[in-house]
């Protein structure tokens, strides 16, 4: 199977292969059923937003927020930041 996730959704999922703790574990902690949380990792099926905050406090895990950058907007010479500055003009 092809995975088409969202990037946030694999991230989660190798966090969850590369954690210190067996999935095994990681379902007693959350509550999670292990067949629930082996077809997440397989990108079988989906996890609930509460089954998400249930992994994410287990493994210690957080967000890093990405929003502050300056945004992106595409020109005719390509992407630029809030200023004005395209990619070529750092090239």
């Amino acid at each position: 199977m092809t995975r088409t996730h969202g990037q946030l959704s694999e991230q989660l999922r190798q966090s969850i292969l590369n954690a210190d703790i067996s999935r095994y574990r990681i379902a007693q902690e959350t509550g999670l059923s292990e067949s629930a949380l082996s077809r997440f990792v397989n990108g079988v099926a989906g996890l609930s937003l509460e089954s998400i905050d249930k992994i994410g406090e287990c493994l210690d895990l957080q967000i890093n927020d990405k929003s502050k950058a300056e945004p992106l907007r595409t020109t005719k010479k390509g992407l630029s930041n809030e200023r004005g500055r395209t990619s070529e003009d750092h090239q």
